[in-house]
């Protein structure tokens, strides 16, 4: 564990953990990643973010690097669903993290904007993903030419879009997940004991969570909990997340269900580092190693030779 991931878990720890325990309502939390982006999340250079438009309505930003010497494939995509809580962030404030995945793997990224709670609670954030899926298609990319995406709450409305993918027969490239939250019946053990070791995510806020995205629903529905949801013949997944965070067992109990499914899923987990610790590249050597391994997954989903690198 370096100093600077230390020093990283020790700042969240005092700053950024008691604000998400105490905030009154999604507001605060909203603030607090939007300021926490525009300060300290670094764009690599020669990254080229552009808003998207496509059909039904549905919007975005693509995200290339070096477009003007490292053309990306026309073809091949990186679908990716920012996290937040359900009830925070926009495709803007993940931009540098996206860039920085769109530099190590060489291949474009589209992240859609989605509808936040509470003001628009569950299924309206899923639906919005689906769209989005959809607009890509009807855009020409075929599903075996796109991996999913997402972080925390953005990799549970991933998860559960490809359960409802499979079933369909619209099996995508693969799968990578940032810490993604899986069951909102809260049963992973990990909430517990982990509640004092998780240097950001308070676990006393779980319910106020569930009550602002959920509203009313099914706290069981495959749809906002993918833990239930039936996987038939899954792609490759991808699971990246911490030892010491309270989302740990959401999931490393996910990817035992994929595998019981048939699935080949892959989990790369760090001792002791923040949740999506991954967005702190540039900051913590730690969230590079974890990019790294993002990118050599979609390289190999994707049959892509990463930048600098030849294939084997």
């Amino acid at each position: 564990m370096s100093i600077r991931l230390r020093a990283l878990g020790l700042v969240l720890r005092i700053f950024v953990k008691p604000v998400l325990s105490h905030a009154r309502d999604p507001a605060a939390n909203r603030e607090l990643l939007e300021k926490g982006a525009r300060r300290f999340f670094r764009m690599p250079p020669y990254a080229l973010q552009r808003e998207a438009r496509l059909q039904g309505g549905v919007s975005g930003i693509w995200v290339s690097a070096r477009p003007a010497t490292r053309p990306v494939p026309s073809d091949r995509l990186i679908f990716y669903v920012h996290g937040g809580g359900f009830i925070a962030g926009a495709p803007e404030t993940h931009a540098a993290l996206l860039a920085r995945l769109a530099w190590l793997t060489g291949v474009e990224v589209f992240a859609p904007r989605y509808r936040l709670a509470p003001e628009h609670p569950f299924p309206a954030g899923i639906e919005d993903i689906r769209a989005a899926w959809e607009a890509l298609l009807q855009r020409g990319y075929s599903p075996d030419r796109i991996v999913l995406a997402g972080d925390s709450a953005g990799g549970n409305i991933a998860l559960a879009l490809l359960a409802e993918l499979c079933s369909r027969g619209q099996r995508p490239a693969g799968l990578f997940a940032l810490s993604p939250h899986t069951d909102f019946t809260f049963q992973s053990p990990s909430i517990r004991e982990n509640e004092h070791r998780d240097t950001m995510l308070p676990a006393n806020r779980r319910k106020d969570v569930a009550r602002w995205y959920l509203s009313s629903g099914d706290v069981s529905d495959c749809a906002a909990s993918p833990i239930f949801a039936t996987f038939l013949n899954p792609p490759p997944v991808l699971l990246q997340y911490s030892q010491t965070e309270i989302l740990r067992d959401d999931a490393s109990r996910l990817a035992a269900i994929l595998r019981d499914a048939g699935g080949n899923v892959e989990e790369q987990v760090w001792p002791d580092a923040p949740h999506v610790f991954q967005i702190f590249d540039g900051w913590v050597p730690e969230a590079r190693d974890a990019l790294e391994g993002v990118a050599d997954f979609v390289a190999r989903r994707l049959d892509v030779t990463r930048p600098g690198k030849s294939r084997t």
